[in-house]
């Protein structure tokens, strides 16, 4: 009968270096940037949708319900292979940025309609621009509300991550089970996987979640 190694603490040693630095060249880079395109253009989308022209606001309808309600490892695909010369980790950037504008446009929408209606009449009564008005008492007020749950949507970001498998972007999960199948052995890499997803995401929603009382009593 064969002994079988259910752990190796050679190949843990061995792994866990490539896999920090996957984690801080792939993974997180994808994560920071491409929350910081989706809470840009979701607060694009959302202020378009609600003031634009009709015709703009129904495009950017269309466009949101789709890209919501497909997933995102297919959109992965389709442009990885739709535009093959195009860097994967780029590829990998700008469609979780765009997936994830649509989820946070809609929380920016929320935040905007919950404003109470005497703030925009105030606004009118001191003779406030448009603009100056979304400046200065709407957009500050609708962010208050909306940054714990933008939050918890990077959180969810950081843990889609994986999926960059599908386009060969050498993010952590890559590595590791790249790593396992050179070694015929995945429980190590994938275990230190997933415990650095923990120790990564746990911590930011703790802060998340006590962000979201801080702000819940300052209201």
């Amino acid at each position: 009968m064969n002994n079988v190694t259910l752990w190796s603490w050679d190949l843990v040693q061995q792994v866990f270096p490539d896999l920090i630095i996957a984690f801080l060249k792939g993974t997180l880079v994808v994560t920071v940037a491409g929350t910081v395109i989706a809470a840009i253009l979701g607060l694009a989308v959302a202020l378009a949708r609600r003031s634009g022209p009709l015709v703009v606001r129904g495009v950017l309808t269309a466009c949101v319900n789709f890209i919501r309600m497909t997933p995102i490892v297919i959109q992965l695909l389709f442009v990885y292979y739709m535009f093959p010369s195009l860097d994967p980790m780029f590829i990998g950037i700008g469609i979780f940025g765009i997936h994830y504008t649509t989820y946070m446009a809609e929380v920016y929408r929320a935040g905007i309609e919950d404003v109470p209606p005497g703030q925009w009449e105030a606004a009118t009564a001191l003779s406030m621009s448009r603009g100056r008005t979304w400046t200065a008492v709407v957009i500050p007020q609708a962010l208050r509300s909306t940054i714990p749950a933008l939050g918890n949507y990077a959180i969810s970001l950081f843990k889609d991550t994986p999926f960059l498998i599908a386009i060969s972007v050498l993010e952590m999960v890559n590595v590791g089970w790249t790593f396992g199948g050179n070694h015929f052995h995945y429980v190590e890499s994938l275990t230190l996987c997933g415990l650095i997803f923990l120790a990564a995401s746990y911590p930011t929603s703790l802060l998340v979640r006590r962000l979201e009382k801080r702000l819940a009593f300052a209201h």
